[in-house]
């Protein structure tokens, strides 16, 4: 950031307490930062996610060994999937197939199943790298997709333009997490990764007020939620200058605690 931006100018002030709101990472990407200005960093996710119960699941009329292919978006489909299946007691057939939209996501498997590369495809990042197979299969398999209460909006997308056979079913809900513990915490700093994240806020604290705490925001998407409240951005990655959210902090903090 060659220039500070005018709500960077205007929210010049010393940082002393910075929350980050997500699950503390086994490295911190601010450890520098946090020796270098001498920081209290804390961290605390503001969203969680909670699996369906089984008699939830089953107002859902969905049983999984109905379906000879399942599709994975992320560990967390695996992981819920696979805990409402041994509920319900249900075994799946070992002829299932298994699309997964990486190959992290397909490794992740091996803790559920008997890992058979024939029966696990995997793609590099999105729906469109598994389409040569999916189209293979698409005649023969009756396919399930798990999803959280968020969707999969490009999977389901793809699907429905190429008349798969599909069903989407709701296994796990991102929700806000209790964050009443801190109603009477103030920090200089708070650090959003996400719309739900603030989204959050508001759920937990309606009347939150911005004041002369700086808010540290990555993503459009994120910055748009922080429009949609009234509240400024003072800190923010600049791709390809300022391509990282520590980055960013570095620069304010060089000003702010000079």
């Amino acid at each position: 950031m060659a220039a500070a931006s005018e709500n960077t100018k205007k929210a010049l002030k010393p940082v002393r307490t910075i929350l980050v709101s997500q699950p503390q990472p086994e490295r911190s990407p601010f450890a520098r930062l946090e020796k270098k200005y001498d920081l209290q960093i804390d961290w605390r996710p503001f969203i969680e996610v909670k699996g369906l119960t089984e008699k939830e699941f089953r107002k859902e009329r969905v049983r999984p060994d109905e379906f000879s292919a399942i599709i994975f978006t992320s560990k967390l489909a695996i992981e819920h999937f696979f805990r409402l299946c041994k509920a319900m007691r249900i075994e799946m057939s070992q002829e299932t197939k298994y699309y997964c939209m990486t190959e992290a996501i397909a490794n992740y498997l091996q803790k559920f199943i008997v890992y058979r590369k024939r029966k696990v495809f995997f793609g590099q990042r999105t729906i469109q790298d598994l389409a040569p197979t999916l189209k293979k299969h698409r005649s023969k398999e009756k396919f399930l997709l798990p999803t959280g209460n968020l969707g999969s909006e490009f999977v389901s997308a793809y699907l429905d333009e190429n008349k798969f056979d599909w069903t989407p079913t709701l296994m796990y809900r991102t929700v806000s997490a209790d964050l009443s513990d801190l109603e009477d915490v103030f920090y200089d700093v708070l650090i959003f990764y996400s719309p739900l994240g603030i989204d959050s806020l508001y759920e937990n604290f309606p009347t939150f007020e911005q004041k002369e705490t700086r808010l540290a925001v990555a993503g459009r998407k994120t910055t748009k939620a922080c429009e949609d409240h009234g509240l400024v951005v003072n800190i923010a990655p600049e791709p390809p200058k300022v391509p990282s959210m520590e980055m960013a902090l570095d620069n304010y903090l060089k000003e702010s605690n000079a």
